[in-house]
């Protein structure tokens, strides 16, 4: 097989800049990387889209480069992959802190049924962090202040359906996947981490990291997709 193309899939909220120091350490390396914004997060009419909205672009995402490729995705970014990422060119799939769902299963349900406080909503649109739990405290909390209000400046709103949509279709099941556990994880219990790579029968790996470890750790985050993409090159 020829060495594979990386894409990676951002979280709720965020967009590919949060992965610009991972994606420099990765071409550096001699990888050719590829990622998506997602439009619940970035189109224009965002606030009338569902899940399905960002699992197509990730499907077109990937219908768009030739030969294999490994799926990077991160958080809420794992629920339209494992729901879009089924073409067979995808090769293996490496979740970081990610929603890796089975059918019949949404974001919301996974959290246990009810909005966390610090998803703050607005009609059709959410945002991340309040007064309490702000940003920093709950993505980029193994940051500098000054690199977590830099971070945490880029986020934007998000649409609210797709927290709820269920999955129909499961990538996981026909692919090898690895998974990133993140330690320090302020949003995503370490325990409920495990349990999704468990039941997906994930290759693991830990970092001692925030939720946020492609920014914290870049490196040690390249050093794990390199492992999982040298696996199938």
């Amino acid at each position: 097989m020829s060495r594979p193309t990386l894409l990676l899939v951002h979280g709720a909220w965020h967009g590919s800049w949060a992965f610009e120091p991972l994606t420099s350490i990765l071409i550096d390396r001699g990888w050719t990387v590829k990622t998506v914004d997602l439009p619940t997060v970035h189109a224009d009419d965002k606030a009338t889209l569902t899940l399905q909205d960002d699992a197509d672009a990730v499907a077109a995402a990937i219908d768009s480069i030739d030969g294999p490729v490994v799926v990077v995705a991160h958080s809420y970014g794992g629920v339209p992959t494992t729901q879009g990422a089924t073409d067979p060119k995808v090769a293996h799939i490496v979740y970081i802190a990610a929603f890796a769902l089975d059918e019949g299963e949404s974001l919301l349900g996974a959290v246990g049924g009810v909005a966390p406080d610090w998803w703050v909503i607005d009609g059709p649109l959410s945002t991340a962090g309040n007064d309490e739990l702000p940003p920093h405290t709950l993505f980029f909390n193994d940051m500098s202040q000054d690199e977590a209000d830099r971070a945490s400046s880029r986020l934007l709103s998000q649409a609210v359906q797709p927290f709820s949509d269920t999955l129909t279709q499961v990538a996981w099941r026909d692919r090898p996947t690895t998974y990133l556990i993140t330690e320090d994880d302020t949003v995503f219990p370490v325990v409920a981490q495990e349990a999704l790579a468990a039941r997906a029968g994930s290759q693991t790996a830990r970092l001692a990291s925030s939720h946020s470890p492609f920014l914290s750790e870049p490196d040690a985050v390249a050093d794990v997709i390199e492992k999982a993409a040298q696996s199938v090159a």
